[in-house]
C-alpha cells in the first residue's frame, strides 16, 4: 500500500514551510516512526517522521517551499525493512565481543610483562659498527630504548645522546601538522529561520531606540547556596540546579518594582502585562530559538529549572512547537556559557527589554573596606528607551543585583526579611 506523508502544521499562523534537509535518500527503506526530513518555518525547525515503514519516494527537493498539508513523499509499505539480527546472531556477536575483550585484556597483560622483561634484557643492537658505552647501555635498559631509538647517524653512542632522547619533549619529536593553503569557498543557503532572524535584527536597530545599561553581581551567595544544596536538590527533584532559574525568578520578582521593563508598545498604546513570560535564548545548530517560561512570577525555582531544561532539550532536538516559542514579555540570554565577559544583547521585539548574562570571573572587589576576591558577573540590560526611562532601567538592574546577592529575598517578594518581621 502507498501512503502519503504530508507537511504537518507548525502553528496556526504558518501556511508555508521549507524543506530544510532530507535525513534519508530517495528509495531508502525506512522504519516506522523514523525521522525522515527536517522542515523549517520562520520560527522553528521541525522534523517529519514516517508513519509507517517501507520504501520512500521523495516528492519535494531540499530548499523547496511547500504549503502546510502538501505531500512531500510517499512510502510503499509492501517493501519491508531488513529484519533485525536474530537473537542467536546477537548472542554469537556478544560472545565474540566478550572473547575479543578477554583477548585484549590478556594481550595488555602480556604486553606489560614483556615490557618489564625487555627492560631487564641486554640492549639489542643491529648496528655492529656503533660503539655503545656502558653508561649508555644501562640508561637504555632503564628506559626500554634500543639503539634504533637513539641513533641518528652517529658512530658513537654515549650518555649525552641517550639523555637527549629520554628528556626530549614529546612535541619536539612529533611532526606538527601543517594546514594546506587553499582559496576554496563554501556556500550554504540561509535557512528560513536564519533569514527571518536576520530581518528581525535589522528591524530592531531601525525601529527602536535601543540603549544598554550595565551592572555587576557578586555570585558567591547563589553559588554557595547551589553548592550547599545541590546533592539534596538532585535527590529530591532528579535534575541539577543551575543559575538560569535564579535569574528567571529574580527577573520576575524585579518586575514588581519596575513594571515598565515588562511593558510593550502597541501602536500608540502601552501594554503592561500582569504576568511575566520569560524567553530563554537557546543556541541551536539551526540558529537562535527563544522558548518561553510562562508565568515565571508564580513558579518556584525547581519548577522553573525543570521547564528550562525541558524546553532547551526540545529546541536542540528540533521537537519544540511554535506555541512554545510564541509570546514572551522579556528575554534572558546567557553569553557566559561561551566565555563572553561583556556584550550588548539585542532586543527581541515586541519586547522592550532583554537581560544579558556573562561569564563568572573571580575579581578583586571592595567589601566593607577590604579588598577580597569574589566570583563576579557583568550583566547588561538592553531596553527600548521609547518606553523605558533611565530610572527604571538602572533601577531594574540594581534590584536584580540585590535579589541575587541576597537570594532569600526571592521568597519574600524582594523585601528584606527583617523589614517583613518588623512590619516596615
Amino acid at each position: 500500500m502507498i501512503i502519503e506523508i504530508k507537511v504537518p502544521s507548525p502553528g496556526e499562523s504558518i501556511t508555508e514551510v521549507e524543506i530544510g534537509s532530507w535525513l534519508v535518500e530517495d528509495g531508502a527503506v525506512v522504519a516506522k516512526d523514523q525521522e525522515i526530513a527536517e522542515v523549517e518555518s520562520d520560527k522553528a525547525t521541525l522534523t517529519i517522521v514516517a508513519s509507517e515503514g517501507g520504501k520512500i519516494e521523495i516528492k519535494s527537493e531540499e530548499g523547496e517551499a511547500v504549503e502546510v498539508g502538501a505531500v512531500v513523499c510517499t512510502i510503499d509499505t509492501s517493501v519491508e525493512a531488513p529484519a533485525a539480527e536474530s537473537s542467536q546472531s546477537q548472542s554469537q556477536s556478544a560472545a565474540e565481543s566478550v572473547s575479543e575483550d578477554q583477548a585484549s585484556e590478556t594481550k595488555e597483560s602480556a604486553t606489560g610483562d614483556e615490557l618489564s622483561e625487555a627492560k631487564s634484557r641486554p640492549v639489542a643492537s643491529g648496528h655492529d659498527n656503533v660503539k655503545v658505552t656502558s653508561v649508555a647501555k644501562e640508561m637504555m635498559k632503564e628506559h626500554g630504548l634500543s639503539v634504533d631509538d637513539v641513533i641518528k647517524g652517529l658512530k658513537r653512542l654515549g650518555k649525552k645522546e641517550v639523555e637527549a632522547v629520554v628528556n626530549a619533549p614529546q612535541a619536539a619529536t612529533a611532526a606538527i601538522p601543517q594546514k594546506e593553503a587553499t582559496r576554496d569557498e563554501e556556500r550554504q543557503r540561509m535557512s528560513s529561520l536564519r533569514r527571518k532572524l536576520s530581518a528581525r535584527l535589522v528591524s530592531v536597530k531601525n525601529e527602536t531606540a535601543m540603549l544598554t545599561t550595565f551592572n555587576e553581581i557578586d555570585m558567591s551567595y547563589v553559588m554557595d547556596m547551589r553548592k550547599k544544596h545541590q546533592q539534596k536538590f538532585v535527590e529530591t527533584h532528579g535534575f541539577k540546579l543551575g543559575f538560569m532559574s535564579f535569574f528567571t525568578k529574580a527577573v520576575a520578582t524585579a518586575m514588581d518594582f519596575h513594571p515598565m521593563v515588562n511593558a510593550q508598545i502597541d501602536g500608540e498604546e502601552i501594554v503592561m502585562p500582569q504576568f511575566v513570560d520569560v524567553g530563554i535564548a537557546v543556541s541551536t545548530p539551526k540558529g537562535l530559538m527563544v522558548p518561553i517560561v510562562r508565568n515565571a512570577e508564580s513558579k518556584s525555582i525547581p519548577a522553573i529549572e525543570l521547564e528550562i531544561k525541558e524546553l532547551a532539550e526540545k529546541a536542540r532536538n528540533k521537537k519544540i512547537t511554535v506555541e512554545e516559542l510564541q509570546g514572551g514579555t522579556f528575554t534572558i540570554t546567557n553569553g557566559g556559557v561561551f566565555g563572553s565577559l561583556l556584550s550588548t544583547p539585542i532586543l527581541n521585539p515586541p519586547q522592550s527589554g532583554i537581560l544579558g548574562m556573562h561569564n563568572i570571573v573571580e575579581r578583586p572587589v571592595a567589601v566593607n573596606g577590604q579588598v577580597v576576591i569574589r566570583p563576579m558577573m557583568y550583566v547588561a540590560l538592553s531596553y527600548d528607551h521609547r518606553i523605558i526611562d533611565g530610572k527604571d532601567s538602572v533601577g531594574f538592574l540594581v534590584k536584580l543585583k540585590e535579589l541575587l546577592e541576597n537570594p532569600e529575598r526571592l521568597f519574600t517578594g524582594g523585601k528584606d526579611a527583617g523589614e517583613l518581621m518588623l512590619g516596615i
